[in-house]
């Protein structure tokens, strides 16, 4: 007679294991080929959009004959590379500040151009406008806990009419699955409690809306020091 507690009726079905070996497959190829599908593309859409403008005498597929994916990107990281090289220089920022001021006196240019200038320089500028660490906030009120970015103490005019007896911390609260939007906040220092974690962990832990933690084998312990 066949009990409960029956072995043969615990064991999974021939279906079940290709169900379950299926779906590990699709976790280990999926990121790779994502990863993978998403390069290609975008070397195929710089090609697209940097070989046009190049002179066919400096162009290798000319000499080669077939389509070489990626010319284009190592053309146009050269062409960075120079450029900004040149920008450093003396005579570049002459010629820089002499285009802007040229762009100041075009009203729908300049407000064009100054936006995406603050964009290119927040994103890409190497400079103190990093994350200094990840950290716990009650937000949006107390007894409901959410991670946030130290960014700075706040400065100027925040830091000397904010109604606060102790400093004030720019917190950025980012929103999931998407921490490039957010909230910048601003806390007294009493109230931001800083993490161990580096900043990428938490940032994985936002995205992954809970699920991924730097310490995935116990959560209820601290993560261990790197």
């Amino acid at each position: 007679m066949t009990t409960l507690f029956d072995p043969e009726r615990r064991k999974p079905s021939l279906f079940s294991r290709l169900r379950a070996s299926f779906l590990t497959g699709i976790v280990v190829i999926a990121p790779v080929s994502l990863t993978i599908w998403l390069i290609w593309s975008i070397m195929g859409w710089v090609d697209g959009f940097v070989l046009p403008l190049v002179p066919s005498r400096f162009n290798p597929e000319q000499y080669i004959g077939i389509n070489l994916r990626g010319v284009g990107v190592i053309i146009f990281l050269l062409f960075t590379i120079f450029v900004g090289w040149v920008a450093k220089g003396l005579i570049g920022r002459s010629l820089i500040r002499f285009a802007e001021s040229l762009v100041e006196r075009m009203p729908v240019v300049r407000s064009i151009y100054s936006g995406v200038k603050q964009i290119a320089e927040t994103i890409f500028a190497q400079s103190e406008r990093n994350f200094e660490k990840a950290c716990l906030i009650q937000y949006p009120r107390k007894g409901i806990w959410a991670i946030g970015f130290i960014s700075t103490g706040a400065k100027g005019e925040i830091a000397q009419r904010a109604e606060t007896m102790g400093n004030l911390i720019s917190v950025f609260v980012p929103t999931t699955p998407n921490p490039t939007s957010g909230f910048l906040l601003f806390f007294p220092e009493e109230d931001v409690i800083e993490l161990d974690m580096t900043i990428e962990d938490a940032a994985k832990l936002v995205i992954s809306a809970g699920l991924v933690y730097p310490n995935a084998k116990d959560p209820t312990q601290p993560a261990k020091a790197a």
